[in-house]
């Protein structure tokens, strides 16, 4: 197993694995000198951990979506968190329009799942758009064009929305329902943070077992390892790629 473990790694991957090494070294160092000085207690080490898993849980999603991409096309997506921008912008004034008639009191769950199914339409919209437009005329090009390309469309899609939504900080309104924390012992964890985490979680498992499960998902892996072979085999590409944009 380890013999074929070095024949399959690169230069890249030791060098890769390096900088990780290196990184999660200094890491363990400062949390063991900060812990050695006492700066912080129990309580403000776990609302650090809790606020580090409910951002990096974003973060997770955005680069799983990220890399489905490269895998089937083997090109950086510069334009993929602009994607992912463009549902929350246009649904924050979904959720200011439910917010103002009273319907977000009234129906929190409801108005929630309306306020994530605009946003999720909108991305899954503007990425199809995306693909057939800026990615698909150049699926057979030089890598460099379609890499430019998705730097132009990032910019487009940044100052698109900034000209349609302005660039001033916006606020989504407060959901009760999500208001408050709840205790774990003598710890206490803010509700949203606790929705967030679990929510994303529950989304990586999904998405795990849509692509090793499903026969769409074998599909897609098919077309990353060898396009043409799926072709051969009755798989069909433009299908498959838009399919994985919609998922990421």
């Amino acid at each position: 197993m380890l013999k074929r473990l070095r024949e399959r790694m690169t230069p890249t991957d030791v060098v890769m694995w390096f900088i990780g090494a290196a990184i999660l070294t200094l890491v363990i160092w400062g949390s063991t000198a900060t812990l050695s000085e006492g700066k912080f207690s129990s309580h403000h080490w776990f609302d650090f951990i809790i606020f580090g898993l409910a951002q990096g849980s974003i973060y997770a999603l955005i680069a799983m979506g990220y890399t489905m991409v490269y895998g089937i096309l083997r090109m950086i997506n510069f334009a993929h968190s602009e994607v992912f921008m463009s549902g929350p912008y246009t649904a924050y004034y979904v959720a200011a329009a439910v917010y103002s008639s009273g319907f977000l009191d009234r129906q929190p769950i409801v108005s929630l799942i309306i306020i994530f199914l605009v946003s999720m339409a909108t991305s899954t919209f503007i990425a199809i758009l995306l693909e057939r437009i800026a990615y698909r005329p150049l699926r057979t090009a030089p890598r460099l064009v379609p890499l430019i390309t998705s730097i132009g469309a990032s910019f487009f899609l940044q100052y698109t929305f900034r000209g349609l939504y302005g660039s001033g900080f916006q606020a989504y309104p407060v959901v009760k329902i999500l208001e408050g924390e709840w205790m774990l012992g003598e710890f206490r964890i803010l509700k949203f943070q606790a929705v967030v985490i679990i929510a994303a979680a529950l989304l990586m498992a999904a998405l795990y077992s849509f692509i090793q499960r499903t026969r769409i998902g074998k599909a897609i892996r098919a077309v990353s390892e060898d396009k043409e072979t799926s072709s051969l085999m009755g798989i069909n590409i433009d299908r498959m790629i838009v399919t994985t944009f919609v998922s990421a």
